[in-house]
């Protein structure tokens, strides 16, 4: 296959962007030593009325990572996260990584069937996880190699009075209340910390090939897959992420923290860029409007990455015009396509930047984005960054594409993934020479400007989530009433896109759709769960009976045009 590419899109770069970088080959913990010893007394984070130093993350990151050593965690073992977004989330993830551990980032909407295959797959020795979600991990511990979990609450980094009254709040807000007797396997986050030595841990790191992360993403056919990403992916970019956004000032900028940590996208251009930089994280442990104005008016926040579901919360907050935005200087939108309306909205309440950006779990996410300060295009997601190259792969001619002609979009750049853990078949099928395939389809106009056409064939993506159906499927096939079912997503004006399920019954069975909503809780994470059933007598299907997914979906989109 051709491999030199045709590059249009540098001619459109801005003279401050560079159309290659000489990155810096460290380990990403490196960065935030980096920034206690470059900024001690600056604040690095805000937690609900709880500031922290950037000598004081350090500091407690150092004691963990000491006390995970302690535990038997060594240099390439894996140590599952499963935070909201909180103090604890960056502490346990620079933790891990000072101990030479291998993040595994888990959701904490799991259920216990999603934990036991991440924590089974990735081989985890130590989780730390939220209160909340402990009583999920404690039903499924001794199915795997967890040896340790690592307990903390949102209240143990919350000022005095909060940190006495938030437990009320939290039984009175989920109904969960969590009481638990600690042992040698069961350990108090912050125990461990106040025991915890500051001695730095001598390390043999290449950072170019060395696992910094597995991040779990779904596949479209079978569990989710591992994605190895180095620390030579993730700090490569940050590093672009920093050129591309080269109005913005080391040690100067507020970043809103509302993007989830556990999902990639929110921890290279929210956690990993604010650490690298200088940058004061306000950290927002759900996405919440109206604290989010509160806090962007009140912290000056200047950079807010989000998805476009964010965007809408705010801007049909009712009280959004009460509140000062003006200090927003750029957003970069991710996880879902930006509508026009709501980039052309955003933009005018705050007269700040909001631009679309496209990339995959398995680029560490980011690959290509449109100029903040620059031409930018209606419905494109921009230009590829720096020392990125994209080439449409014509599906007619399985050669590269003319410009203007669909193809799937191929990838390949410093921060594409080094493969699936344990997977090399699966690794080897999505690459063809050293090209990532991404299965989304677009194409590129004249110019070099990028558009995406269709996203994976059959993939939903609900407020950022990937959703895939065959997952969905395989659950409710489970339901003993269930003869046939199928999902796709349908049009959502918040989220983007939600999930339906055409079933039909077994003959003489019945069953209502809360029935299904109760029995899909229990199996699925709550975002994955169906919002609308449609019981059918029959699916359309193929002459062999394969069911025809797409018939279902133009007929929904025709719906919405009725």
């Amino acid at each position: 296959m051709q491999t030199l590419v045709e590059k249009p899109w540098l001619d459109h770069y801005p003279e401050e962007i560079p159309t290659s970088i000489d990155y810096e080959e460290q380990p990403l913990q490196y960065y935030l030593k980096r920034a206690s010893e470059k900024y001690p007394d600056k604040q690095a984070l805000h937690f609900m009325g709880k500031e922290m130093t950037y000598s004081q993350v350090y500091t407690e990151a150092m004691k963990l990572a000491n006390q995970l050593r302690s535990l038997g965690v060594k240099q390439g073992d894996r140590v599952a996260i499963m935070l909201a977004n909180t103090p604890q989330a960056v502490i346990s993830y620079y933790g891990a990584l000072f101990a030479g551990a291998v993040v595994v980032q888990t959701n904490p909407l799991y259920v216990e069937r999603e934990i036991e295959h991440q924590m089974n797959d990735s081989g985890c020795k130590v989780m730390i996880c939220l209160d909340l979600v402990y009583p999920r991990v404690s039903k499924i511990q001794d199915k795997t190699d967890l040896e340790h979990v690592i307990v903390t609450g949102i209240k143990d980094y919350l000022p005095f009075p909060v940190s006495f009254i938030y437990p009320f709040i939290q039984k009175k807000n989920t109904g969960i209340k969590v009481d638990l007797t600690y042992n040698d396997h069961l350990h108090s986050f912050t125990d461990l910390l106040e025991k915890g030595t500051e001695t730095e841990i001598p390390l043999d790191i290449d950072p170019v090939n060395d696992l910094a992360l597995l991040q779990y993403t779904g596949g479209t056919t079978g569990p989710a897959k591992g994605v190895m990403l180095t620390h030579y992916n993730l700090t490569v970019n940050t590093q672009q992420c920093e050129e591309w956004m080269y109005k913005m000032i080391p040690g100067e900028e507020v970043v809103m923290a509302a993007l989830p940590f556990f999902h990639v996208y929110g921890m290279t251009t929210v956690m990993n860029l604010s650490i690298r930089l200088g940058y004061k994280m306000i950290i927002m442990p759900k996405f919440d409007p109206k604290k989010i104005l509160k806090a962007i008016e009140k912290h000056k926040a200047t950079i807010y990455p989000g998805a476009p579901t964010m965007y809408i919360g705010l801007l049909n907050h009712p009280d959004i015009s009460k509140h000062d935005l003006s200090s927003i200087k750029a957003c970069i939108s991710g996880s879902a396509p930006l509508p026009i309306e709501v980039q052309s909205q955003f933009e005018e309440v705050t007269k700040g930047r909001l631009v679309e950006g496209y990339g995959l779990t398995e680029t560490a996410p980011v690959a290509i984005a449109n100029l903040i300060w620059g031409k930018r295009k209606p419905g494109s997601i921009g230009l590829p960054w720096p020392d990125t190259d994209i080439m449409i792969l014509s599906a007619e001619t399985g050669e590269p594409a003319k410009p203007n002609e669909v193809g799937e979009i191929c990838i390949r750049g410093p921060q594409v993934m080094k493969g699936y853990w344990k997977l090399p078949e699966a690794t080897q099928a999505s690459f063809r020479d050293d090209w990532f395939l991404s299965g989304d389809m677009g194409y590129m106009d004249d110019e070099g400007y990028f558009f995406i056409v269709d996203r994976k064939k059959d993939m939903i993506i609900a407020g950022g989530f990937n959703i895939y159906p065959r997952e969905v499927e395989e659950i409710l096939y489970e339901h003993e009433a269930v003869q046939e079912v199928c999902v796709i997503g349908v049009p959502d004006p918040y989220r983007g896109e939600t999930v339906k399920a055409f079933i039909v019954l077994k003959e003489g069975s019945e069953v209502t759709e809360e029935e299904l909503d109760e029995f899909s809780r229990k199996q699925l994470a709550s975002f994955k769960v169906p919002k609308y059933y449609e019981f059918r007598d029959e699916l359309p299907k193929t002459m062999v009976g394969k069911i025809l997914r797409r018939v279902l979906v133009d007929e929904e989109k025709a719906k919405q045009k009725e």
